[in-house]
């Protein structure tokens, strides 16, 4: 199944104060960027057909794949000066790298690279700056058994904050962290159908447009999370994600830790 990552975004909450045109899926985490451990998760399932919905800083992305280092996180002998790789990471990826305009919405970008998906009733998306360990191979399943145009994975809300009960006379009666309100939020893994561009006008977004409408017609499945999920919407949180790294506590690389299951369609 195809993947499309969205990773054309200014993501100016990354920013650090610098002028780099680093766009958010290029930051590091470990010894590679966002999107390459996000391409991994996918892969680990079967599914190695990207689509890069590209924008702001593409020369980044490009760059980063045309001049591909496997020796950075593969075993190799080195021989007579040259290395010989012992195992590889993207031998068998198929990735397709569009532009879709500096300024488009998600569902715009989507849109443009529909000619690519031609063929293929369903398709995967992501927004190619979270990273879960979420099952993907349960998420799709439940997907296809039935009408739905699209599926999003919905997770508990993430934020530290507090949500009060006042009562009119202003003293508070409650206290209760938004993490454990009756809640979710979008958690940024899509499965689609081709039906999702029928609901998605131009310049549109694919939540509040594709979605939005599905929603209204009930066919827009939820698929709920509470294992890891996390979002890198800020350098605190990027910066986290890289320490967690290095200190070996990296729960979405699913790759390092159990067999790639047998992909039977």
């Amino acid at each position: 199944m195809k993947v499309v990552l969205f990773c054309g975004g200014y993501g100016m909450r990354m920013r650090n104060g610098d002028a780099s045109d680093v766009p958010k899926p290029m930051a590091m985490v470990g010894p590679r960027p966002l999107i390459w451990h996000v391409m991994r998760y996918y892969a680990h399932f079967g599914h190695t057909e990207f689509i890069l919905c590209l924008g702001y800083g593409a020369h980044h992305i490009k760059e980063f794949f045309l001049n591909y280092q496997e020796t950075v996180s593969n075993d190799f002998v080195l021989r007579n000066g040259k290395a010989e790789l012992l195992s590889t990471d993207i031998a068998d990826w198929s990735i397709s790298f569009v532009q879709t305009g500096l300024e488009s919405a998600i569902g715009e970008r989507l849109r443009r690279v529909r000619p690519y998906l031609e063929g293929d009733e369903m398709f995967l998306a992501n927004y190619a700056d979270v990273l879960t360990d979420a099952p993907l191979p349960e998420m799709i399943e439940r997907f296809e058994a039935t009408d739905a145009g699209a599926s999003m994975m919905v997770v508990p809300p993430q934020s530290s904050f507090h949500c009060v009960e006042m009562n009119e006379d202003g003293r508070i009666g409650a206290l209760t962290p938004v993490s454990e309100m009756p809640l979710w939020e979008n958690g940024g893994y899509f499965v689609l159908r081709q039906e999702v561009f029928d609901h998605i006008p131009e310049g549109g977004d694919l939540v509040a447009d594709g979605c939005g409408e599905l929603a209204k017609r009930g066919k827009l499945l939820a698929y709920p999370y509470r294992g890891f999920w996390k979002p890198t919407d800020t350098v605190k949180e990027r910066v986290q994600l890289d320490d967690a790294y290095a200190h070996g506590d990296r729960p979405w690389a699913r790759w390092e830790r159990e067999p790639s299951p047998v992909v039977t369609a």
